[in-house]
């Protein structure tokens, strides 16, 4: 399939640089995958839409403060290091700007000299890596020096609202570099709302790296190869999404878990085994493509030509996919991680 199939119009206007308040006040676009037909509401009224019956499905990820500013320390040349997620030696991959100055062996002081990274492959080579001192506890360390990783079409430097506010209210597990923004709109309010009314609340993890934001660079998207991301679905998650998969639908908030449920979906058909799942998934989801577990799907308004787009149009369908998004264009919903979300039943 070529790119070019999963193309639209947005008016830059409509990206959201801030988000609204409280959480739960962003609008949501009902999409009827079988008809077509499309409802405009606000995201408090999801419960609308869900049955005692069902199983809400988020994805439990929390944001690293990965983003680090700094100088080199043999000429003073100013840096910015965004840490992804450390190897099994101890590297970090990491994303270096200006990456091409940045020689193997090359140490920089980042935040006023608070942690020392040296380096530790060439340019050219990519992903980049930088090592840290043995003894430094990089990820308790950034957590308190370094900024939240806001991505590169909110053109701003992130606030102190933003420490709050790009993480959902159910995040608790350190790792990711970007949010599962689908998951944005919860309050703890409407949550215990959902459960009051029998909805059960599950939660996946899956540490969203990178790849969320590179461009499918390849003419063709079969030839796209996703960034390898961490996820881990417990045995008791395994069970619950099981048992409700035969006795109700599954509502996916994100695409990040979709492509967790759909990797617990293949590996749970190879081992039928109540167990914890858990290792990097690459997988890639665009038309034409047969869900297993997923019934429902809860996500924001994404960019053009983005893989985040084709799962929606794997869903939903390109033509019913694309458009609502010019039904979205022309209400003026918000768009992208601090934008609206639709809900497409």
């Amino acid at each position: 399939m070529n790119i070019d199939q999963f193309n639209y119009r947005l008016p830059e206007s409509l990206i959201a640089q801030y988000p609204v308040e409280p959480r739960d006040a962003s609008r949501l676009m009902v999409l009827h995958r079988q008809t077509g037909v499309i409802e405009h509401r606000y995201f408090k009224d999801i419960v609308d839409y869900l049955r005692p019956s069902d199983a809400l499905v988020l994805n439990r990820t929390r944001v690293m403060q990965a983003r680090l500013r700094g100088v080199r320390e043999k000429t003073g040349g100013q840096v910015e290091v965004v840490l992804i997620r450390e190897d099994e030696s101890g590297r970090w991959e990491a994303m270096l700007r200006p990456g091409a100055r940045l020689g193997a062996g090359t140490r920089l002081l980042l935040e006023n000299g608070a942690l020392i990274a040296t380096v530790d492959n060439v340019p050219g080579h990519e992903p980049r890596y930088v090592r840290f001192a043995d003894e430094v506890d990089v990820p308790r360390t950034i957590e308190r020096i370094g900024r939240l990783p806001l991505p590169p079409y909110i053109q701003r430097d992130p606030s102190s609202n933003d420490r709050d506010r790009y993480q959902t209210v159910y995040a608790d597990e350190i790792g990711a570099v970007a949010a599962p923004t689908a998951g944005l709109h919860f309050t703890e309010s409407l949550l215990a709302r959902i459960r009051s009314q029998g909805t059960s609340i599950k939660h996946v993890l899956l540490h969203v790296g990178p790849g969320t934001f590179q461009p499918v660079r390849s003419e063709t998207i079969e030839e796209h190869i996703m960034d390898a991301e961490y996820f881990r679905v417990e045995a008791s998650a395994v069970q619950d999404i099981v048992m409700h998969k035969q006795t109700g639908r599954i509502v996916a908030v994100g695409t990040t878990t979709v492509r967790t449920l759909e990797t617990l979906a293949v590996e749970y058909a190879d081992h039928h085994e109540i167990r914890d799942y858990e290792g990097r998934t690459t997988r890639f989801i665009y038309p034409p493509y047969g869900f297993r577990l997923v019934d429902v799907l809860v996500t924001n308004f994404h960019l053009p030509k983005s893989t985040l787009l084709m799962l929606v149009c794997a869903f939903a369908g390109i033509e019913r996919t694309l458009h609502a998004y010019e039904e979205a264009v022309r209400e003026k919903y918000r768009f992208y991680s601090y934008g609206d979300a639709m809900m497409i039943i």
